[in-house]
């Protein structure tokens, strides 16, 4: 059994270190200890996108006095996808309605700080998502489907 879990243990290092290369410290981290990974119970507004790569990406949000008091997200998608829905959650706790229309695939890739090109549509079809949740809580929708 040794030679099995050496065996095992230096794949996922191999495995860790590639990650850490394409994602950076800070995604990484977020990888393997996700943020706001929830389907939120109570919440104000909630938007579901199918991006063209076929994976879909929910937001939540809660807000109290017209700012976003608590966010999260849910994917059905890649390690990319759950990532950048994290952040892109994350980016919007506090903000008013206005700000939150800043929040664009570029913010949240540069809050990550490194993110693999072939996967910079992840964030956008994160912040995707937080528009269209916007949209659904200034029109005064709770849900979209």
């Amino acid at each position: 059994m040794d030679k099995l879990d050496d065996f095992v243990n230096n794949l996922q290092e191999q495995i860790f270190d590639e990650a850490r290369a394409a994602y950076g410290e800070k995604g990484f981290n977020r990888w393997r200890n996700p943020c706001y990974n929830t389907k939120m119970e109570g919440h104000d507004a909630h938007a579901r996108v199918t991006g063209k790569c076929g994976d879909t990406m929910e937001i939540y949000l809660k807000f109290e006095n017209h700012r976003v008091k608590n966010a999260s997200y849910f994917t059905d998608g890649c390690a990319s996808s759950s990532i950048c829905g994290s952040f892109a959650s994350e980016l919007t706790i506090g903000k008013d309605p206005d700000e939150l229309t800043e929040i664009t695939g570029e913010t949240v890739i540069k809050m990550i700080g490194r993110f693999p090109k072939e996967d910079r549509h992840c964030a956008f079809l994160a912040a995707e998502t937080v528009q269209e949740a916007l949209s659904n809580y200034m029109s005064g929708r709770k849900e979209a489907k």
